[in-house]
């Protein structure tokens, strides 16, 4: 595969996990768990056949490699995915998919912390900008009552961050049997949840319907793509054209359903994207010893 090719698929992703917030604006009343169960549902098939096939007939095989850090991860994207949804039922697109952005900073201090990875200078500086970005926008949810959104954005940004240091941790080259077992979880313990809180896993047809066409098309379908992209453009750079899922998921749902969000969130929304850049920007300019690719 070529780089242009390469950044084509990248950004073809980005452009799909785009819609995820507009699809599930489209949910009429399934509950968080209820559309985590069925949008995994959907997913894992997808990532499954595509494990299939890379691996030669031997998914298993390929899936076994990934190991303890890998199961870890998986767990890791339970609390992203369910967060995430969340976040986008409970605050603007735009807040969401903004603090969606502070996941790179977040596996910077985990790898710090957990692992003894050395952060560089710039990328601190860049963590300060980014903090002071989020604090702008969580201040605003504050007042709109929206502050429960935004954690859980903040926190699905954890559980992508420490998705990201399971990978540097067990070295996992593969990202997508990691992805699958994080979506064969979130069916286990979204089912758990939904038994134990004596809710029916059945939702309407409409809404279990979107969310599977969410998780294989949009969400499936984007990591597909992001990964065989992914192998041709360096981590640095795959940060910078990840940004095209932030920059045009506020823009969807304003063209389609009139949804906008406040000053101060495109302000913070602002200086927390500044921030991604210049740390994406600093780290193509240097020579590094690994990335690790953003998910959503």
């Amino acid at each position: 595969m070529r780089y242009g090719q390469g950044v084509a698929l990248v950004l073809a992703a980005g452009s799909l996990w785009s819609l995820m917030g507009l699809g599930l604006r489209q949910i009429e009343s399934a509950t968080v768990w209820q559309i985590l169960f069925w949008r995994s549902v959907g997913m894992v098939p997808v990532l499954l056949a595509f494990i299939w096939w890379t691996s030669g007939g031997r998914p298993v095989a390929s899936i076994r490699k990934v190991g303890l850090a890998g199961a870890i991860g998986g767990f890791g994207l339970v609390f992203a995915f369910a967060g995430a949804i969340y976040a986008i039922q409970s605050t603007t697109i735009a807040n969401a998919v903004f603090l969606f952005t502070a996941s790179p900073f977040i596996a910077a201090v985990l790898g710090w912390v957990i692992l003894g990875e050395r952060v560089k200078p710039w990328t601190w500086a860049a963590i300060g900008l980014a903090v002071f970005g989020m604090y702008l926008m969580v201040r605003e949810g504050l007042a709109m009552g929206a502050l429960a959104g935004n954690i859980a954005a903040l926190l699905s940004a954890v559980g992508f961050g420490a998705f990201s240091v399971c990978l540097r941790w067990g070295k996992v080259g593969e990202m997508l049997p990691v992805s699958m077992l994080g979506g064969v979880f979130s069916v286990i313990v979204a089912g758990i949840i939904l038994i134990a809180r004596g809710e029916a896993i059945v939702a309407l047809p409409w809404d279990m319907g979107v969310s599977i066409a969410i998780g294989a098309v949009i969400l499936a379908l984007g990591m597909v793509m992001f990964t065989l992209g992914s192998k041709v453009i360096p981590a640095a750079e795959l940060t910078l054209l990840s940004l095209i899922e932030v920059l045009l998921a506020p823009l969807w749902v304003f063209l389609f359903l009139g949804e906008t969000a406040s000053k101060a969130t495109f302000i913070g929304g602002g200086v927390l994207l500044a921030a991604v850049a210049l740390n994406a920007m600093m780290g193509a300019r240097a020579p590094r010893e690994e990335g690790v690719a953003e998910t959503p």
